[in-house]
């Protein structure tokens, strides 16, 4: 006699990805933000490092001094890249737990007892879901709160040493930096469009992959035009996405351009010293790598929320079709 598990029985999903987020990893959560922080609390010591060492120690001679702040350095680089490997080794492992436990709940809501009644669809749904979709979503789990923390944190600190040091070139940099809060979230935006679209084609895909009667041909044209859909649609995305890479490579260059031309004047003119040029080319490196960071932890966010909608509609879905084989039982 076979036990069946009634739908009401069975792990559901939270409404909202957030939820689900909270829901598997609260604790963890809080965690990596803590680390997170350590993290960029210390991410501007090295830039007041460099300062320190060409304005005072190089430019007095002061030869103990540069060894002392060299070695206050590296020993600054180690703790903050270790604390890097930590939060980072902390994340896949919260990740991965992610991706196991949707993969089971999931699996868990599969009955396989009806597929000669929905065998197309439900296996279809099945094998993107369980296979694919899940591995993004519970993926993004790891970094879903702490890398806002982080690389906010880390634009936040550096920008304000910035700004202590010379607010004339900071604001300059950060007004070059400004477009980027246009373009980028109207280009996220479109790529989201075409991700939803794309999952969606996928899951029809492997619809008709588990059809097994196709004798009039018409299956094949289908498959056929669903697979060219997806190739626009990731080409679409594969252009959107390296179009605003380039966009923000050039106003980190531009950056670079404003630092080195009104920084230089500064410094041949005595209003500042070299060593605050060099700080403020080092911040803008620093800062380049987390506004990117940010962005494309926005991307992910955004994709990862349209997929996981997807993945609770397709639970939703498989409890629904279900009910007749749990009533009949």
């Amino acid at each position: 006699m076979r036990i069946v598990t009634t739908p009401s029985l069975l792990p559901r999903l939270p409404r909202s990805y957030l939820g689900y987020i909270w829901r598997r990893s609260g604790r963890h959560q809080v965690a990596l933000c803590v680390l997170a922080a350590l993290v960029f609390l210390l991410s501007a010591v090295p830039l007041e490092i460099q300062r320190r060492l060409i304005n005072d120690a190089i430019a007095n001679g002061a030869v103990p001094a540069i060894f002392w702040l060299a070695l206050a350095y590296i020993g600054v680089a180690l703790v903050e890249g270790g604390l890097k490997m930590v939060m980072n080794t902390y994340r896949g492992w919260v990740s991965e737990n992610s991706v196991r436990d949707l993969r089971r709940t999931i699996s868990q809501q599969i009955d396989h007892d009806i597929h000669a009644l929905h065998t197309a669809e439900a296996e279809g749904i099945e094998i993107s879901v369980v296979l694919s979709e899940t591995e993004p979503v519970g993926g993004f789990v790891g970094i879903s709160l702490s890398e806002p923390l982080l690389q906010v944190g880390v634009l936040a600190t550096v920008f304000g040493y910035m700004l202590h040091l010379q607010p004339q070139i900071a604001l300059l940099c950060l007004l070059v930096f400004s477009p980027q809060f246009v373009f980028v979230p109207l280009m996220q935006r479109a790529i989201n469009r075409r991700a939803a679209a794309r999952v969606q084609t996928l899951r029809e895909v492997g619809g008709g992959i588990a059809v097994t009667d196709d004798s009039d041909g018409r299956l094949a044209v289908l498959q056929d035009g669903r697979i060219d859909h997806v190739f626009a649609l990731n080409m679409g995305i594969y252009k959107l996405k390296f179009s605003m890479n380039f966009l923000m490579n050039a106003m980190y260059h531009f950056g670079i351009t404003a630092t080195l031309g009104l920084g230089g004047w500064y410094a041949a003119t005595g209003r500042i010293e070299a060593g605050t040029v060099v700080a403020f080319l080092s911040g803008l490196a620093k800062v380049n790598d987390p506004w990117g960071d940010l962005v494309n932890w926005f991307r992910e966010m955004a994709v990862s929320r349209v997929k996981y909608r997807l993945i609770v509609q397709a639970s939703d879905w498989l409890l629904k079709i279900r009910e007749p084989s749990a009533d009949a039982a």
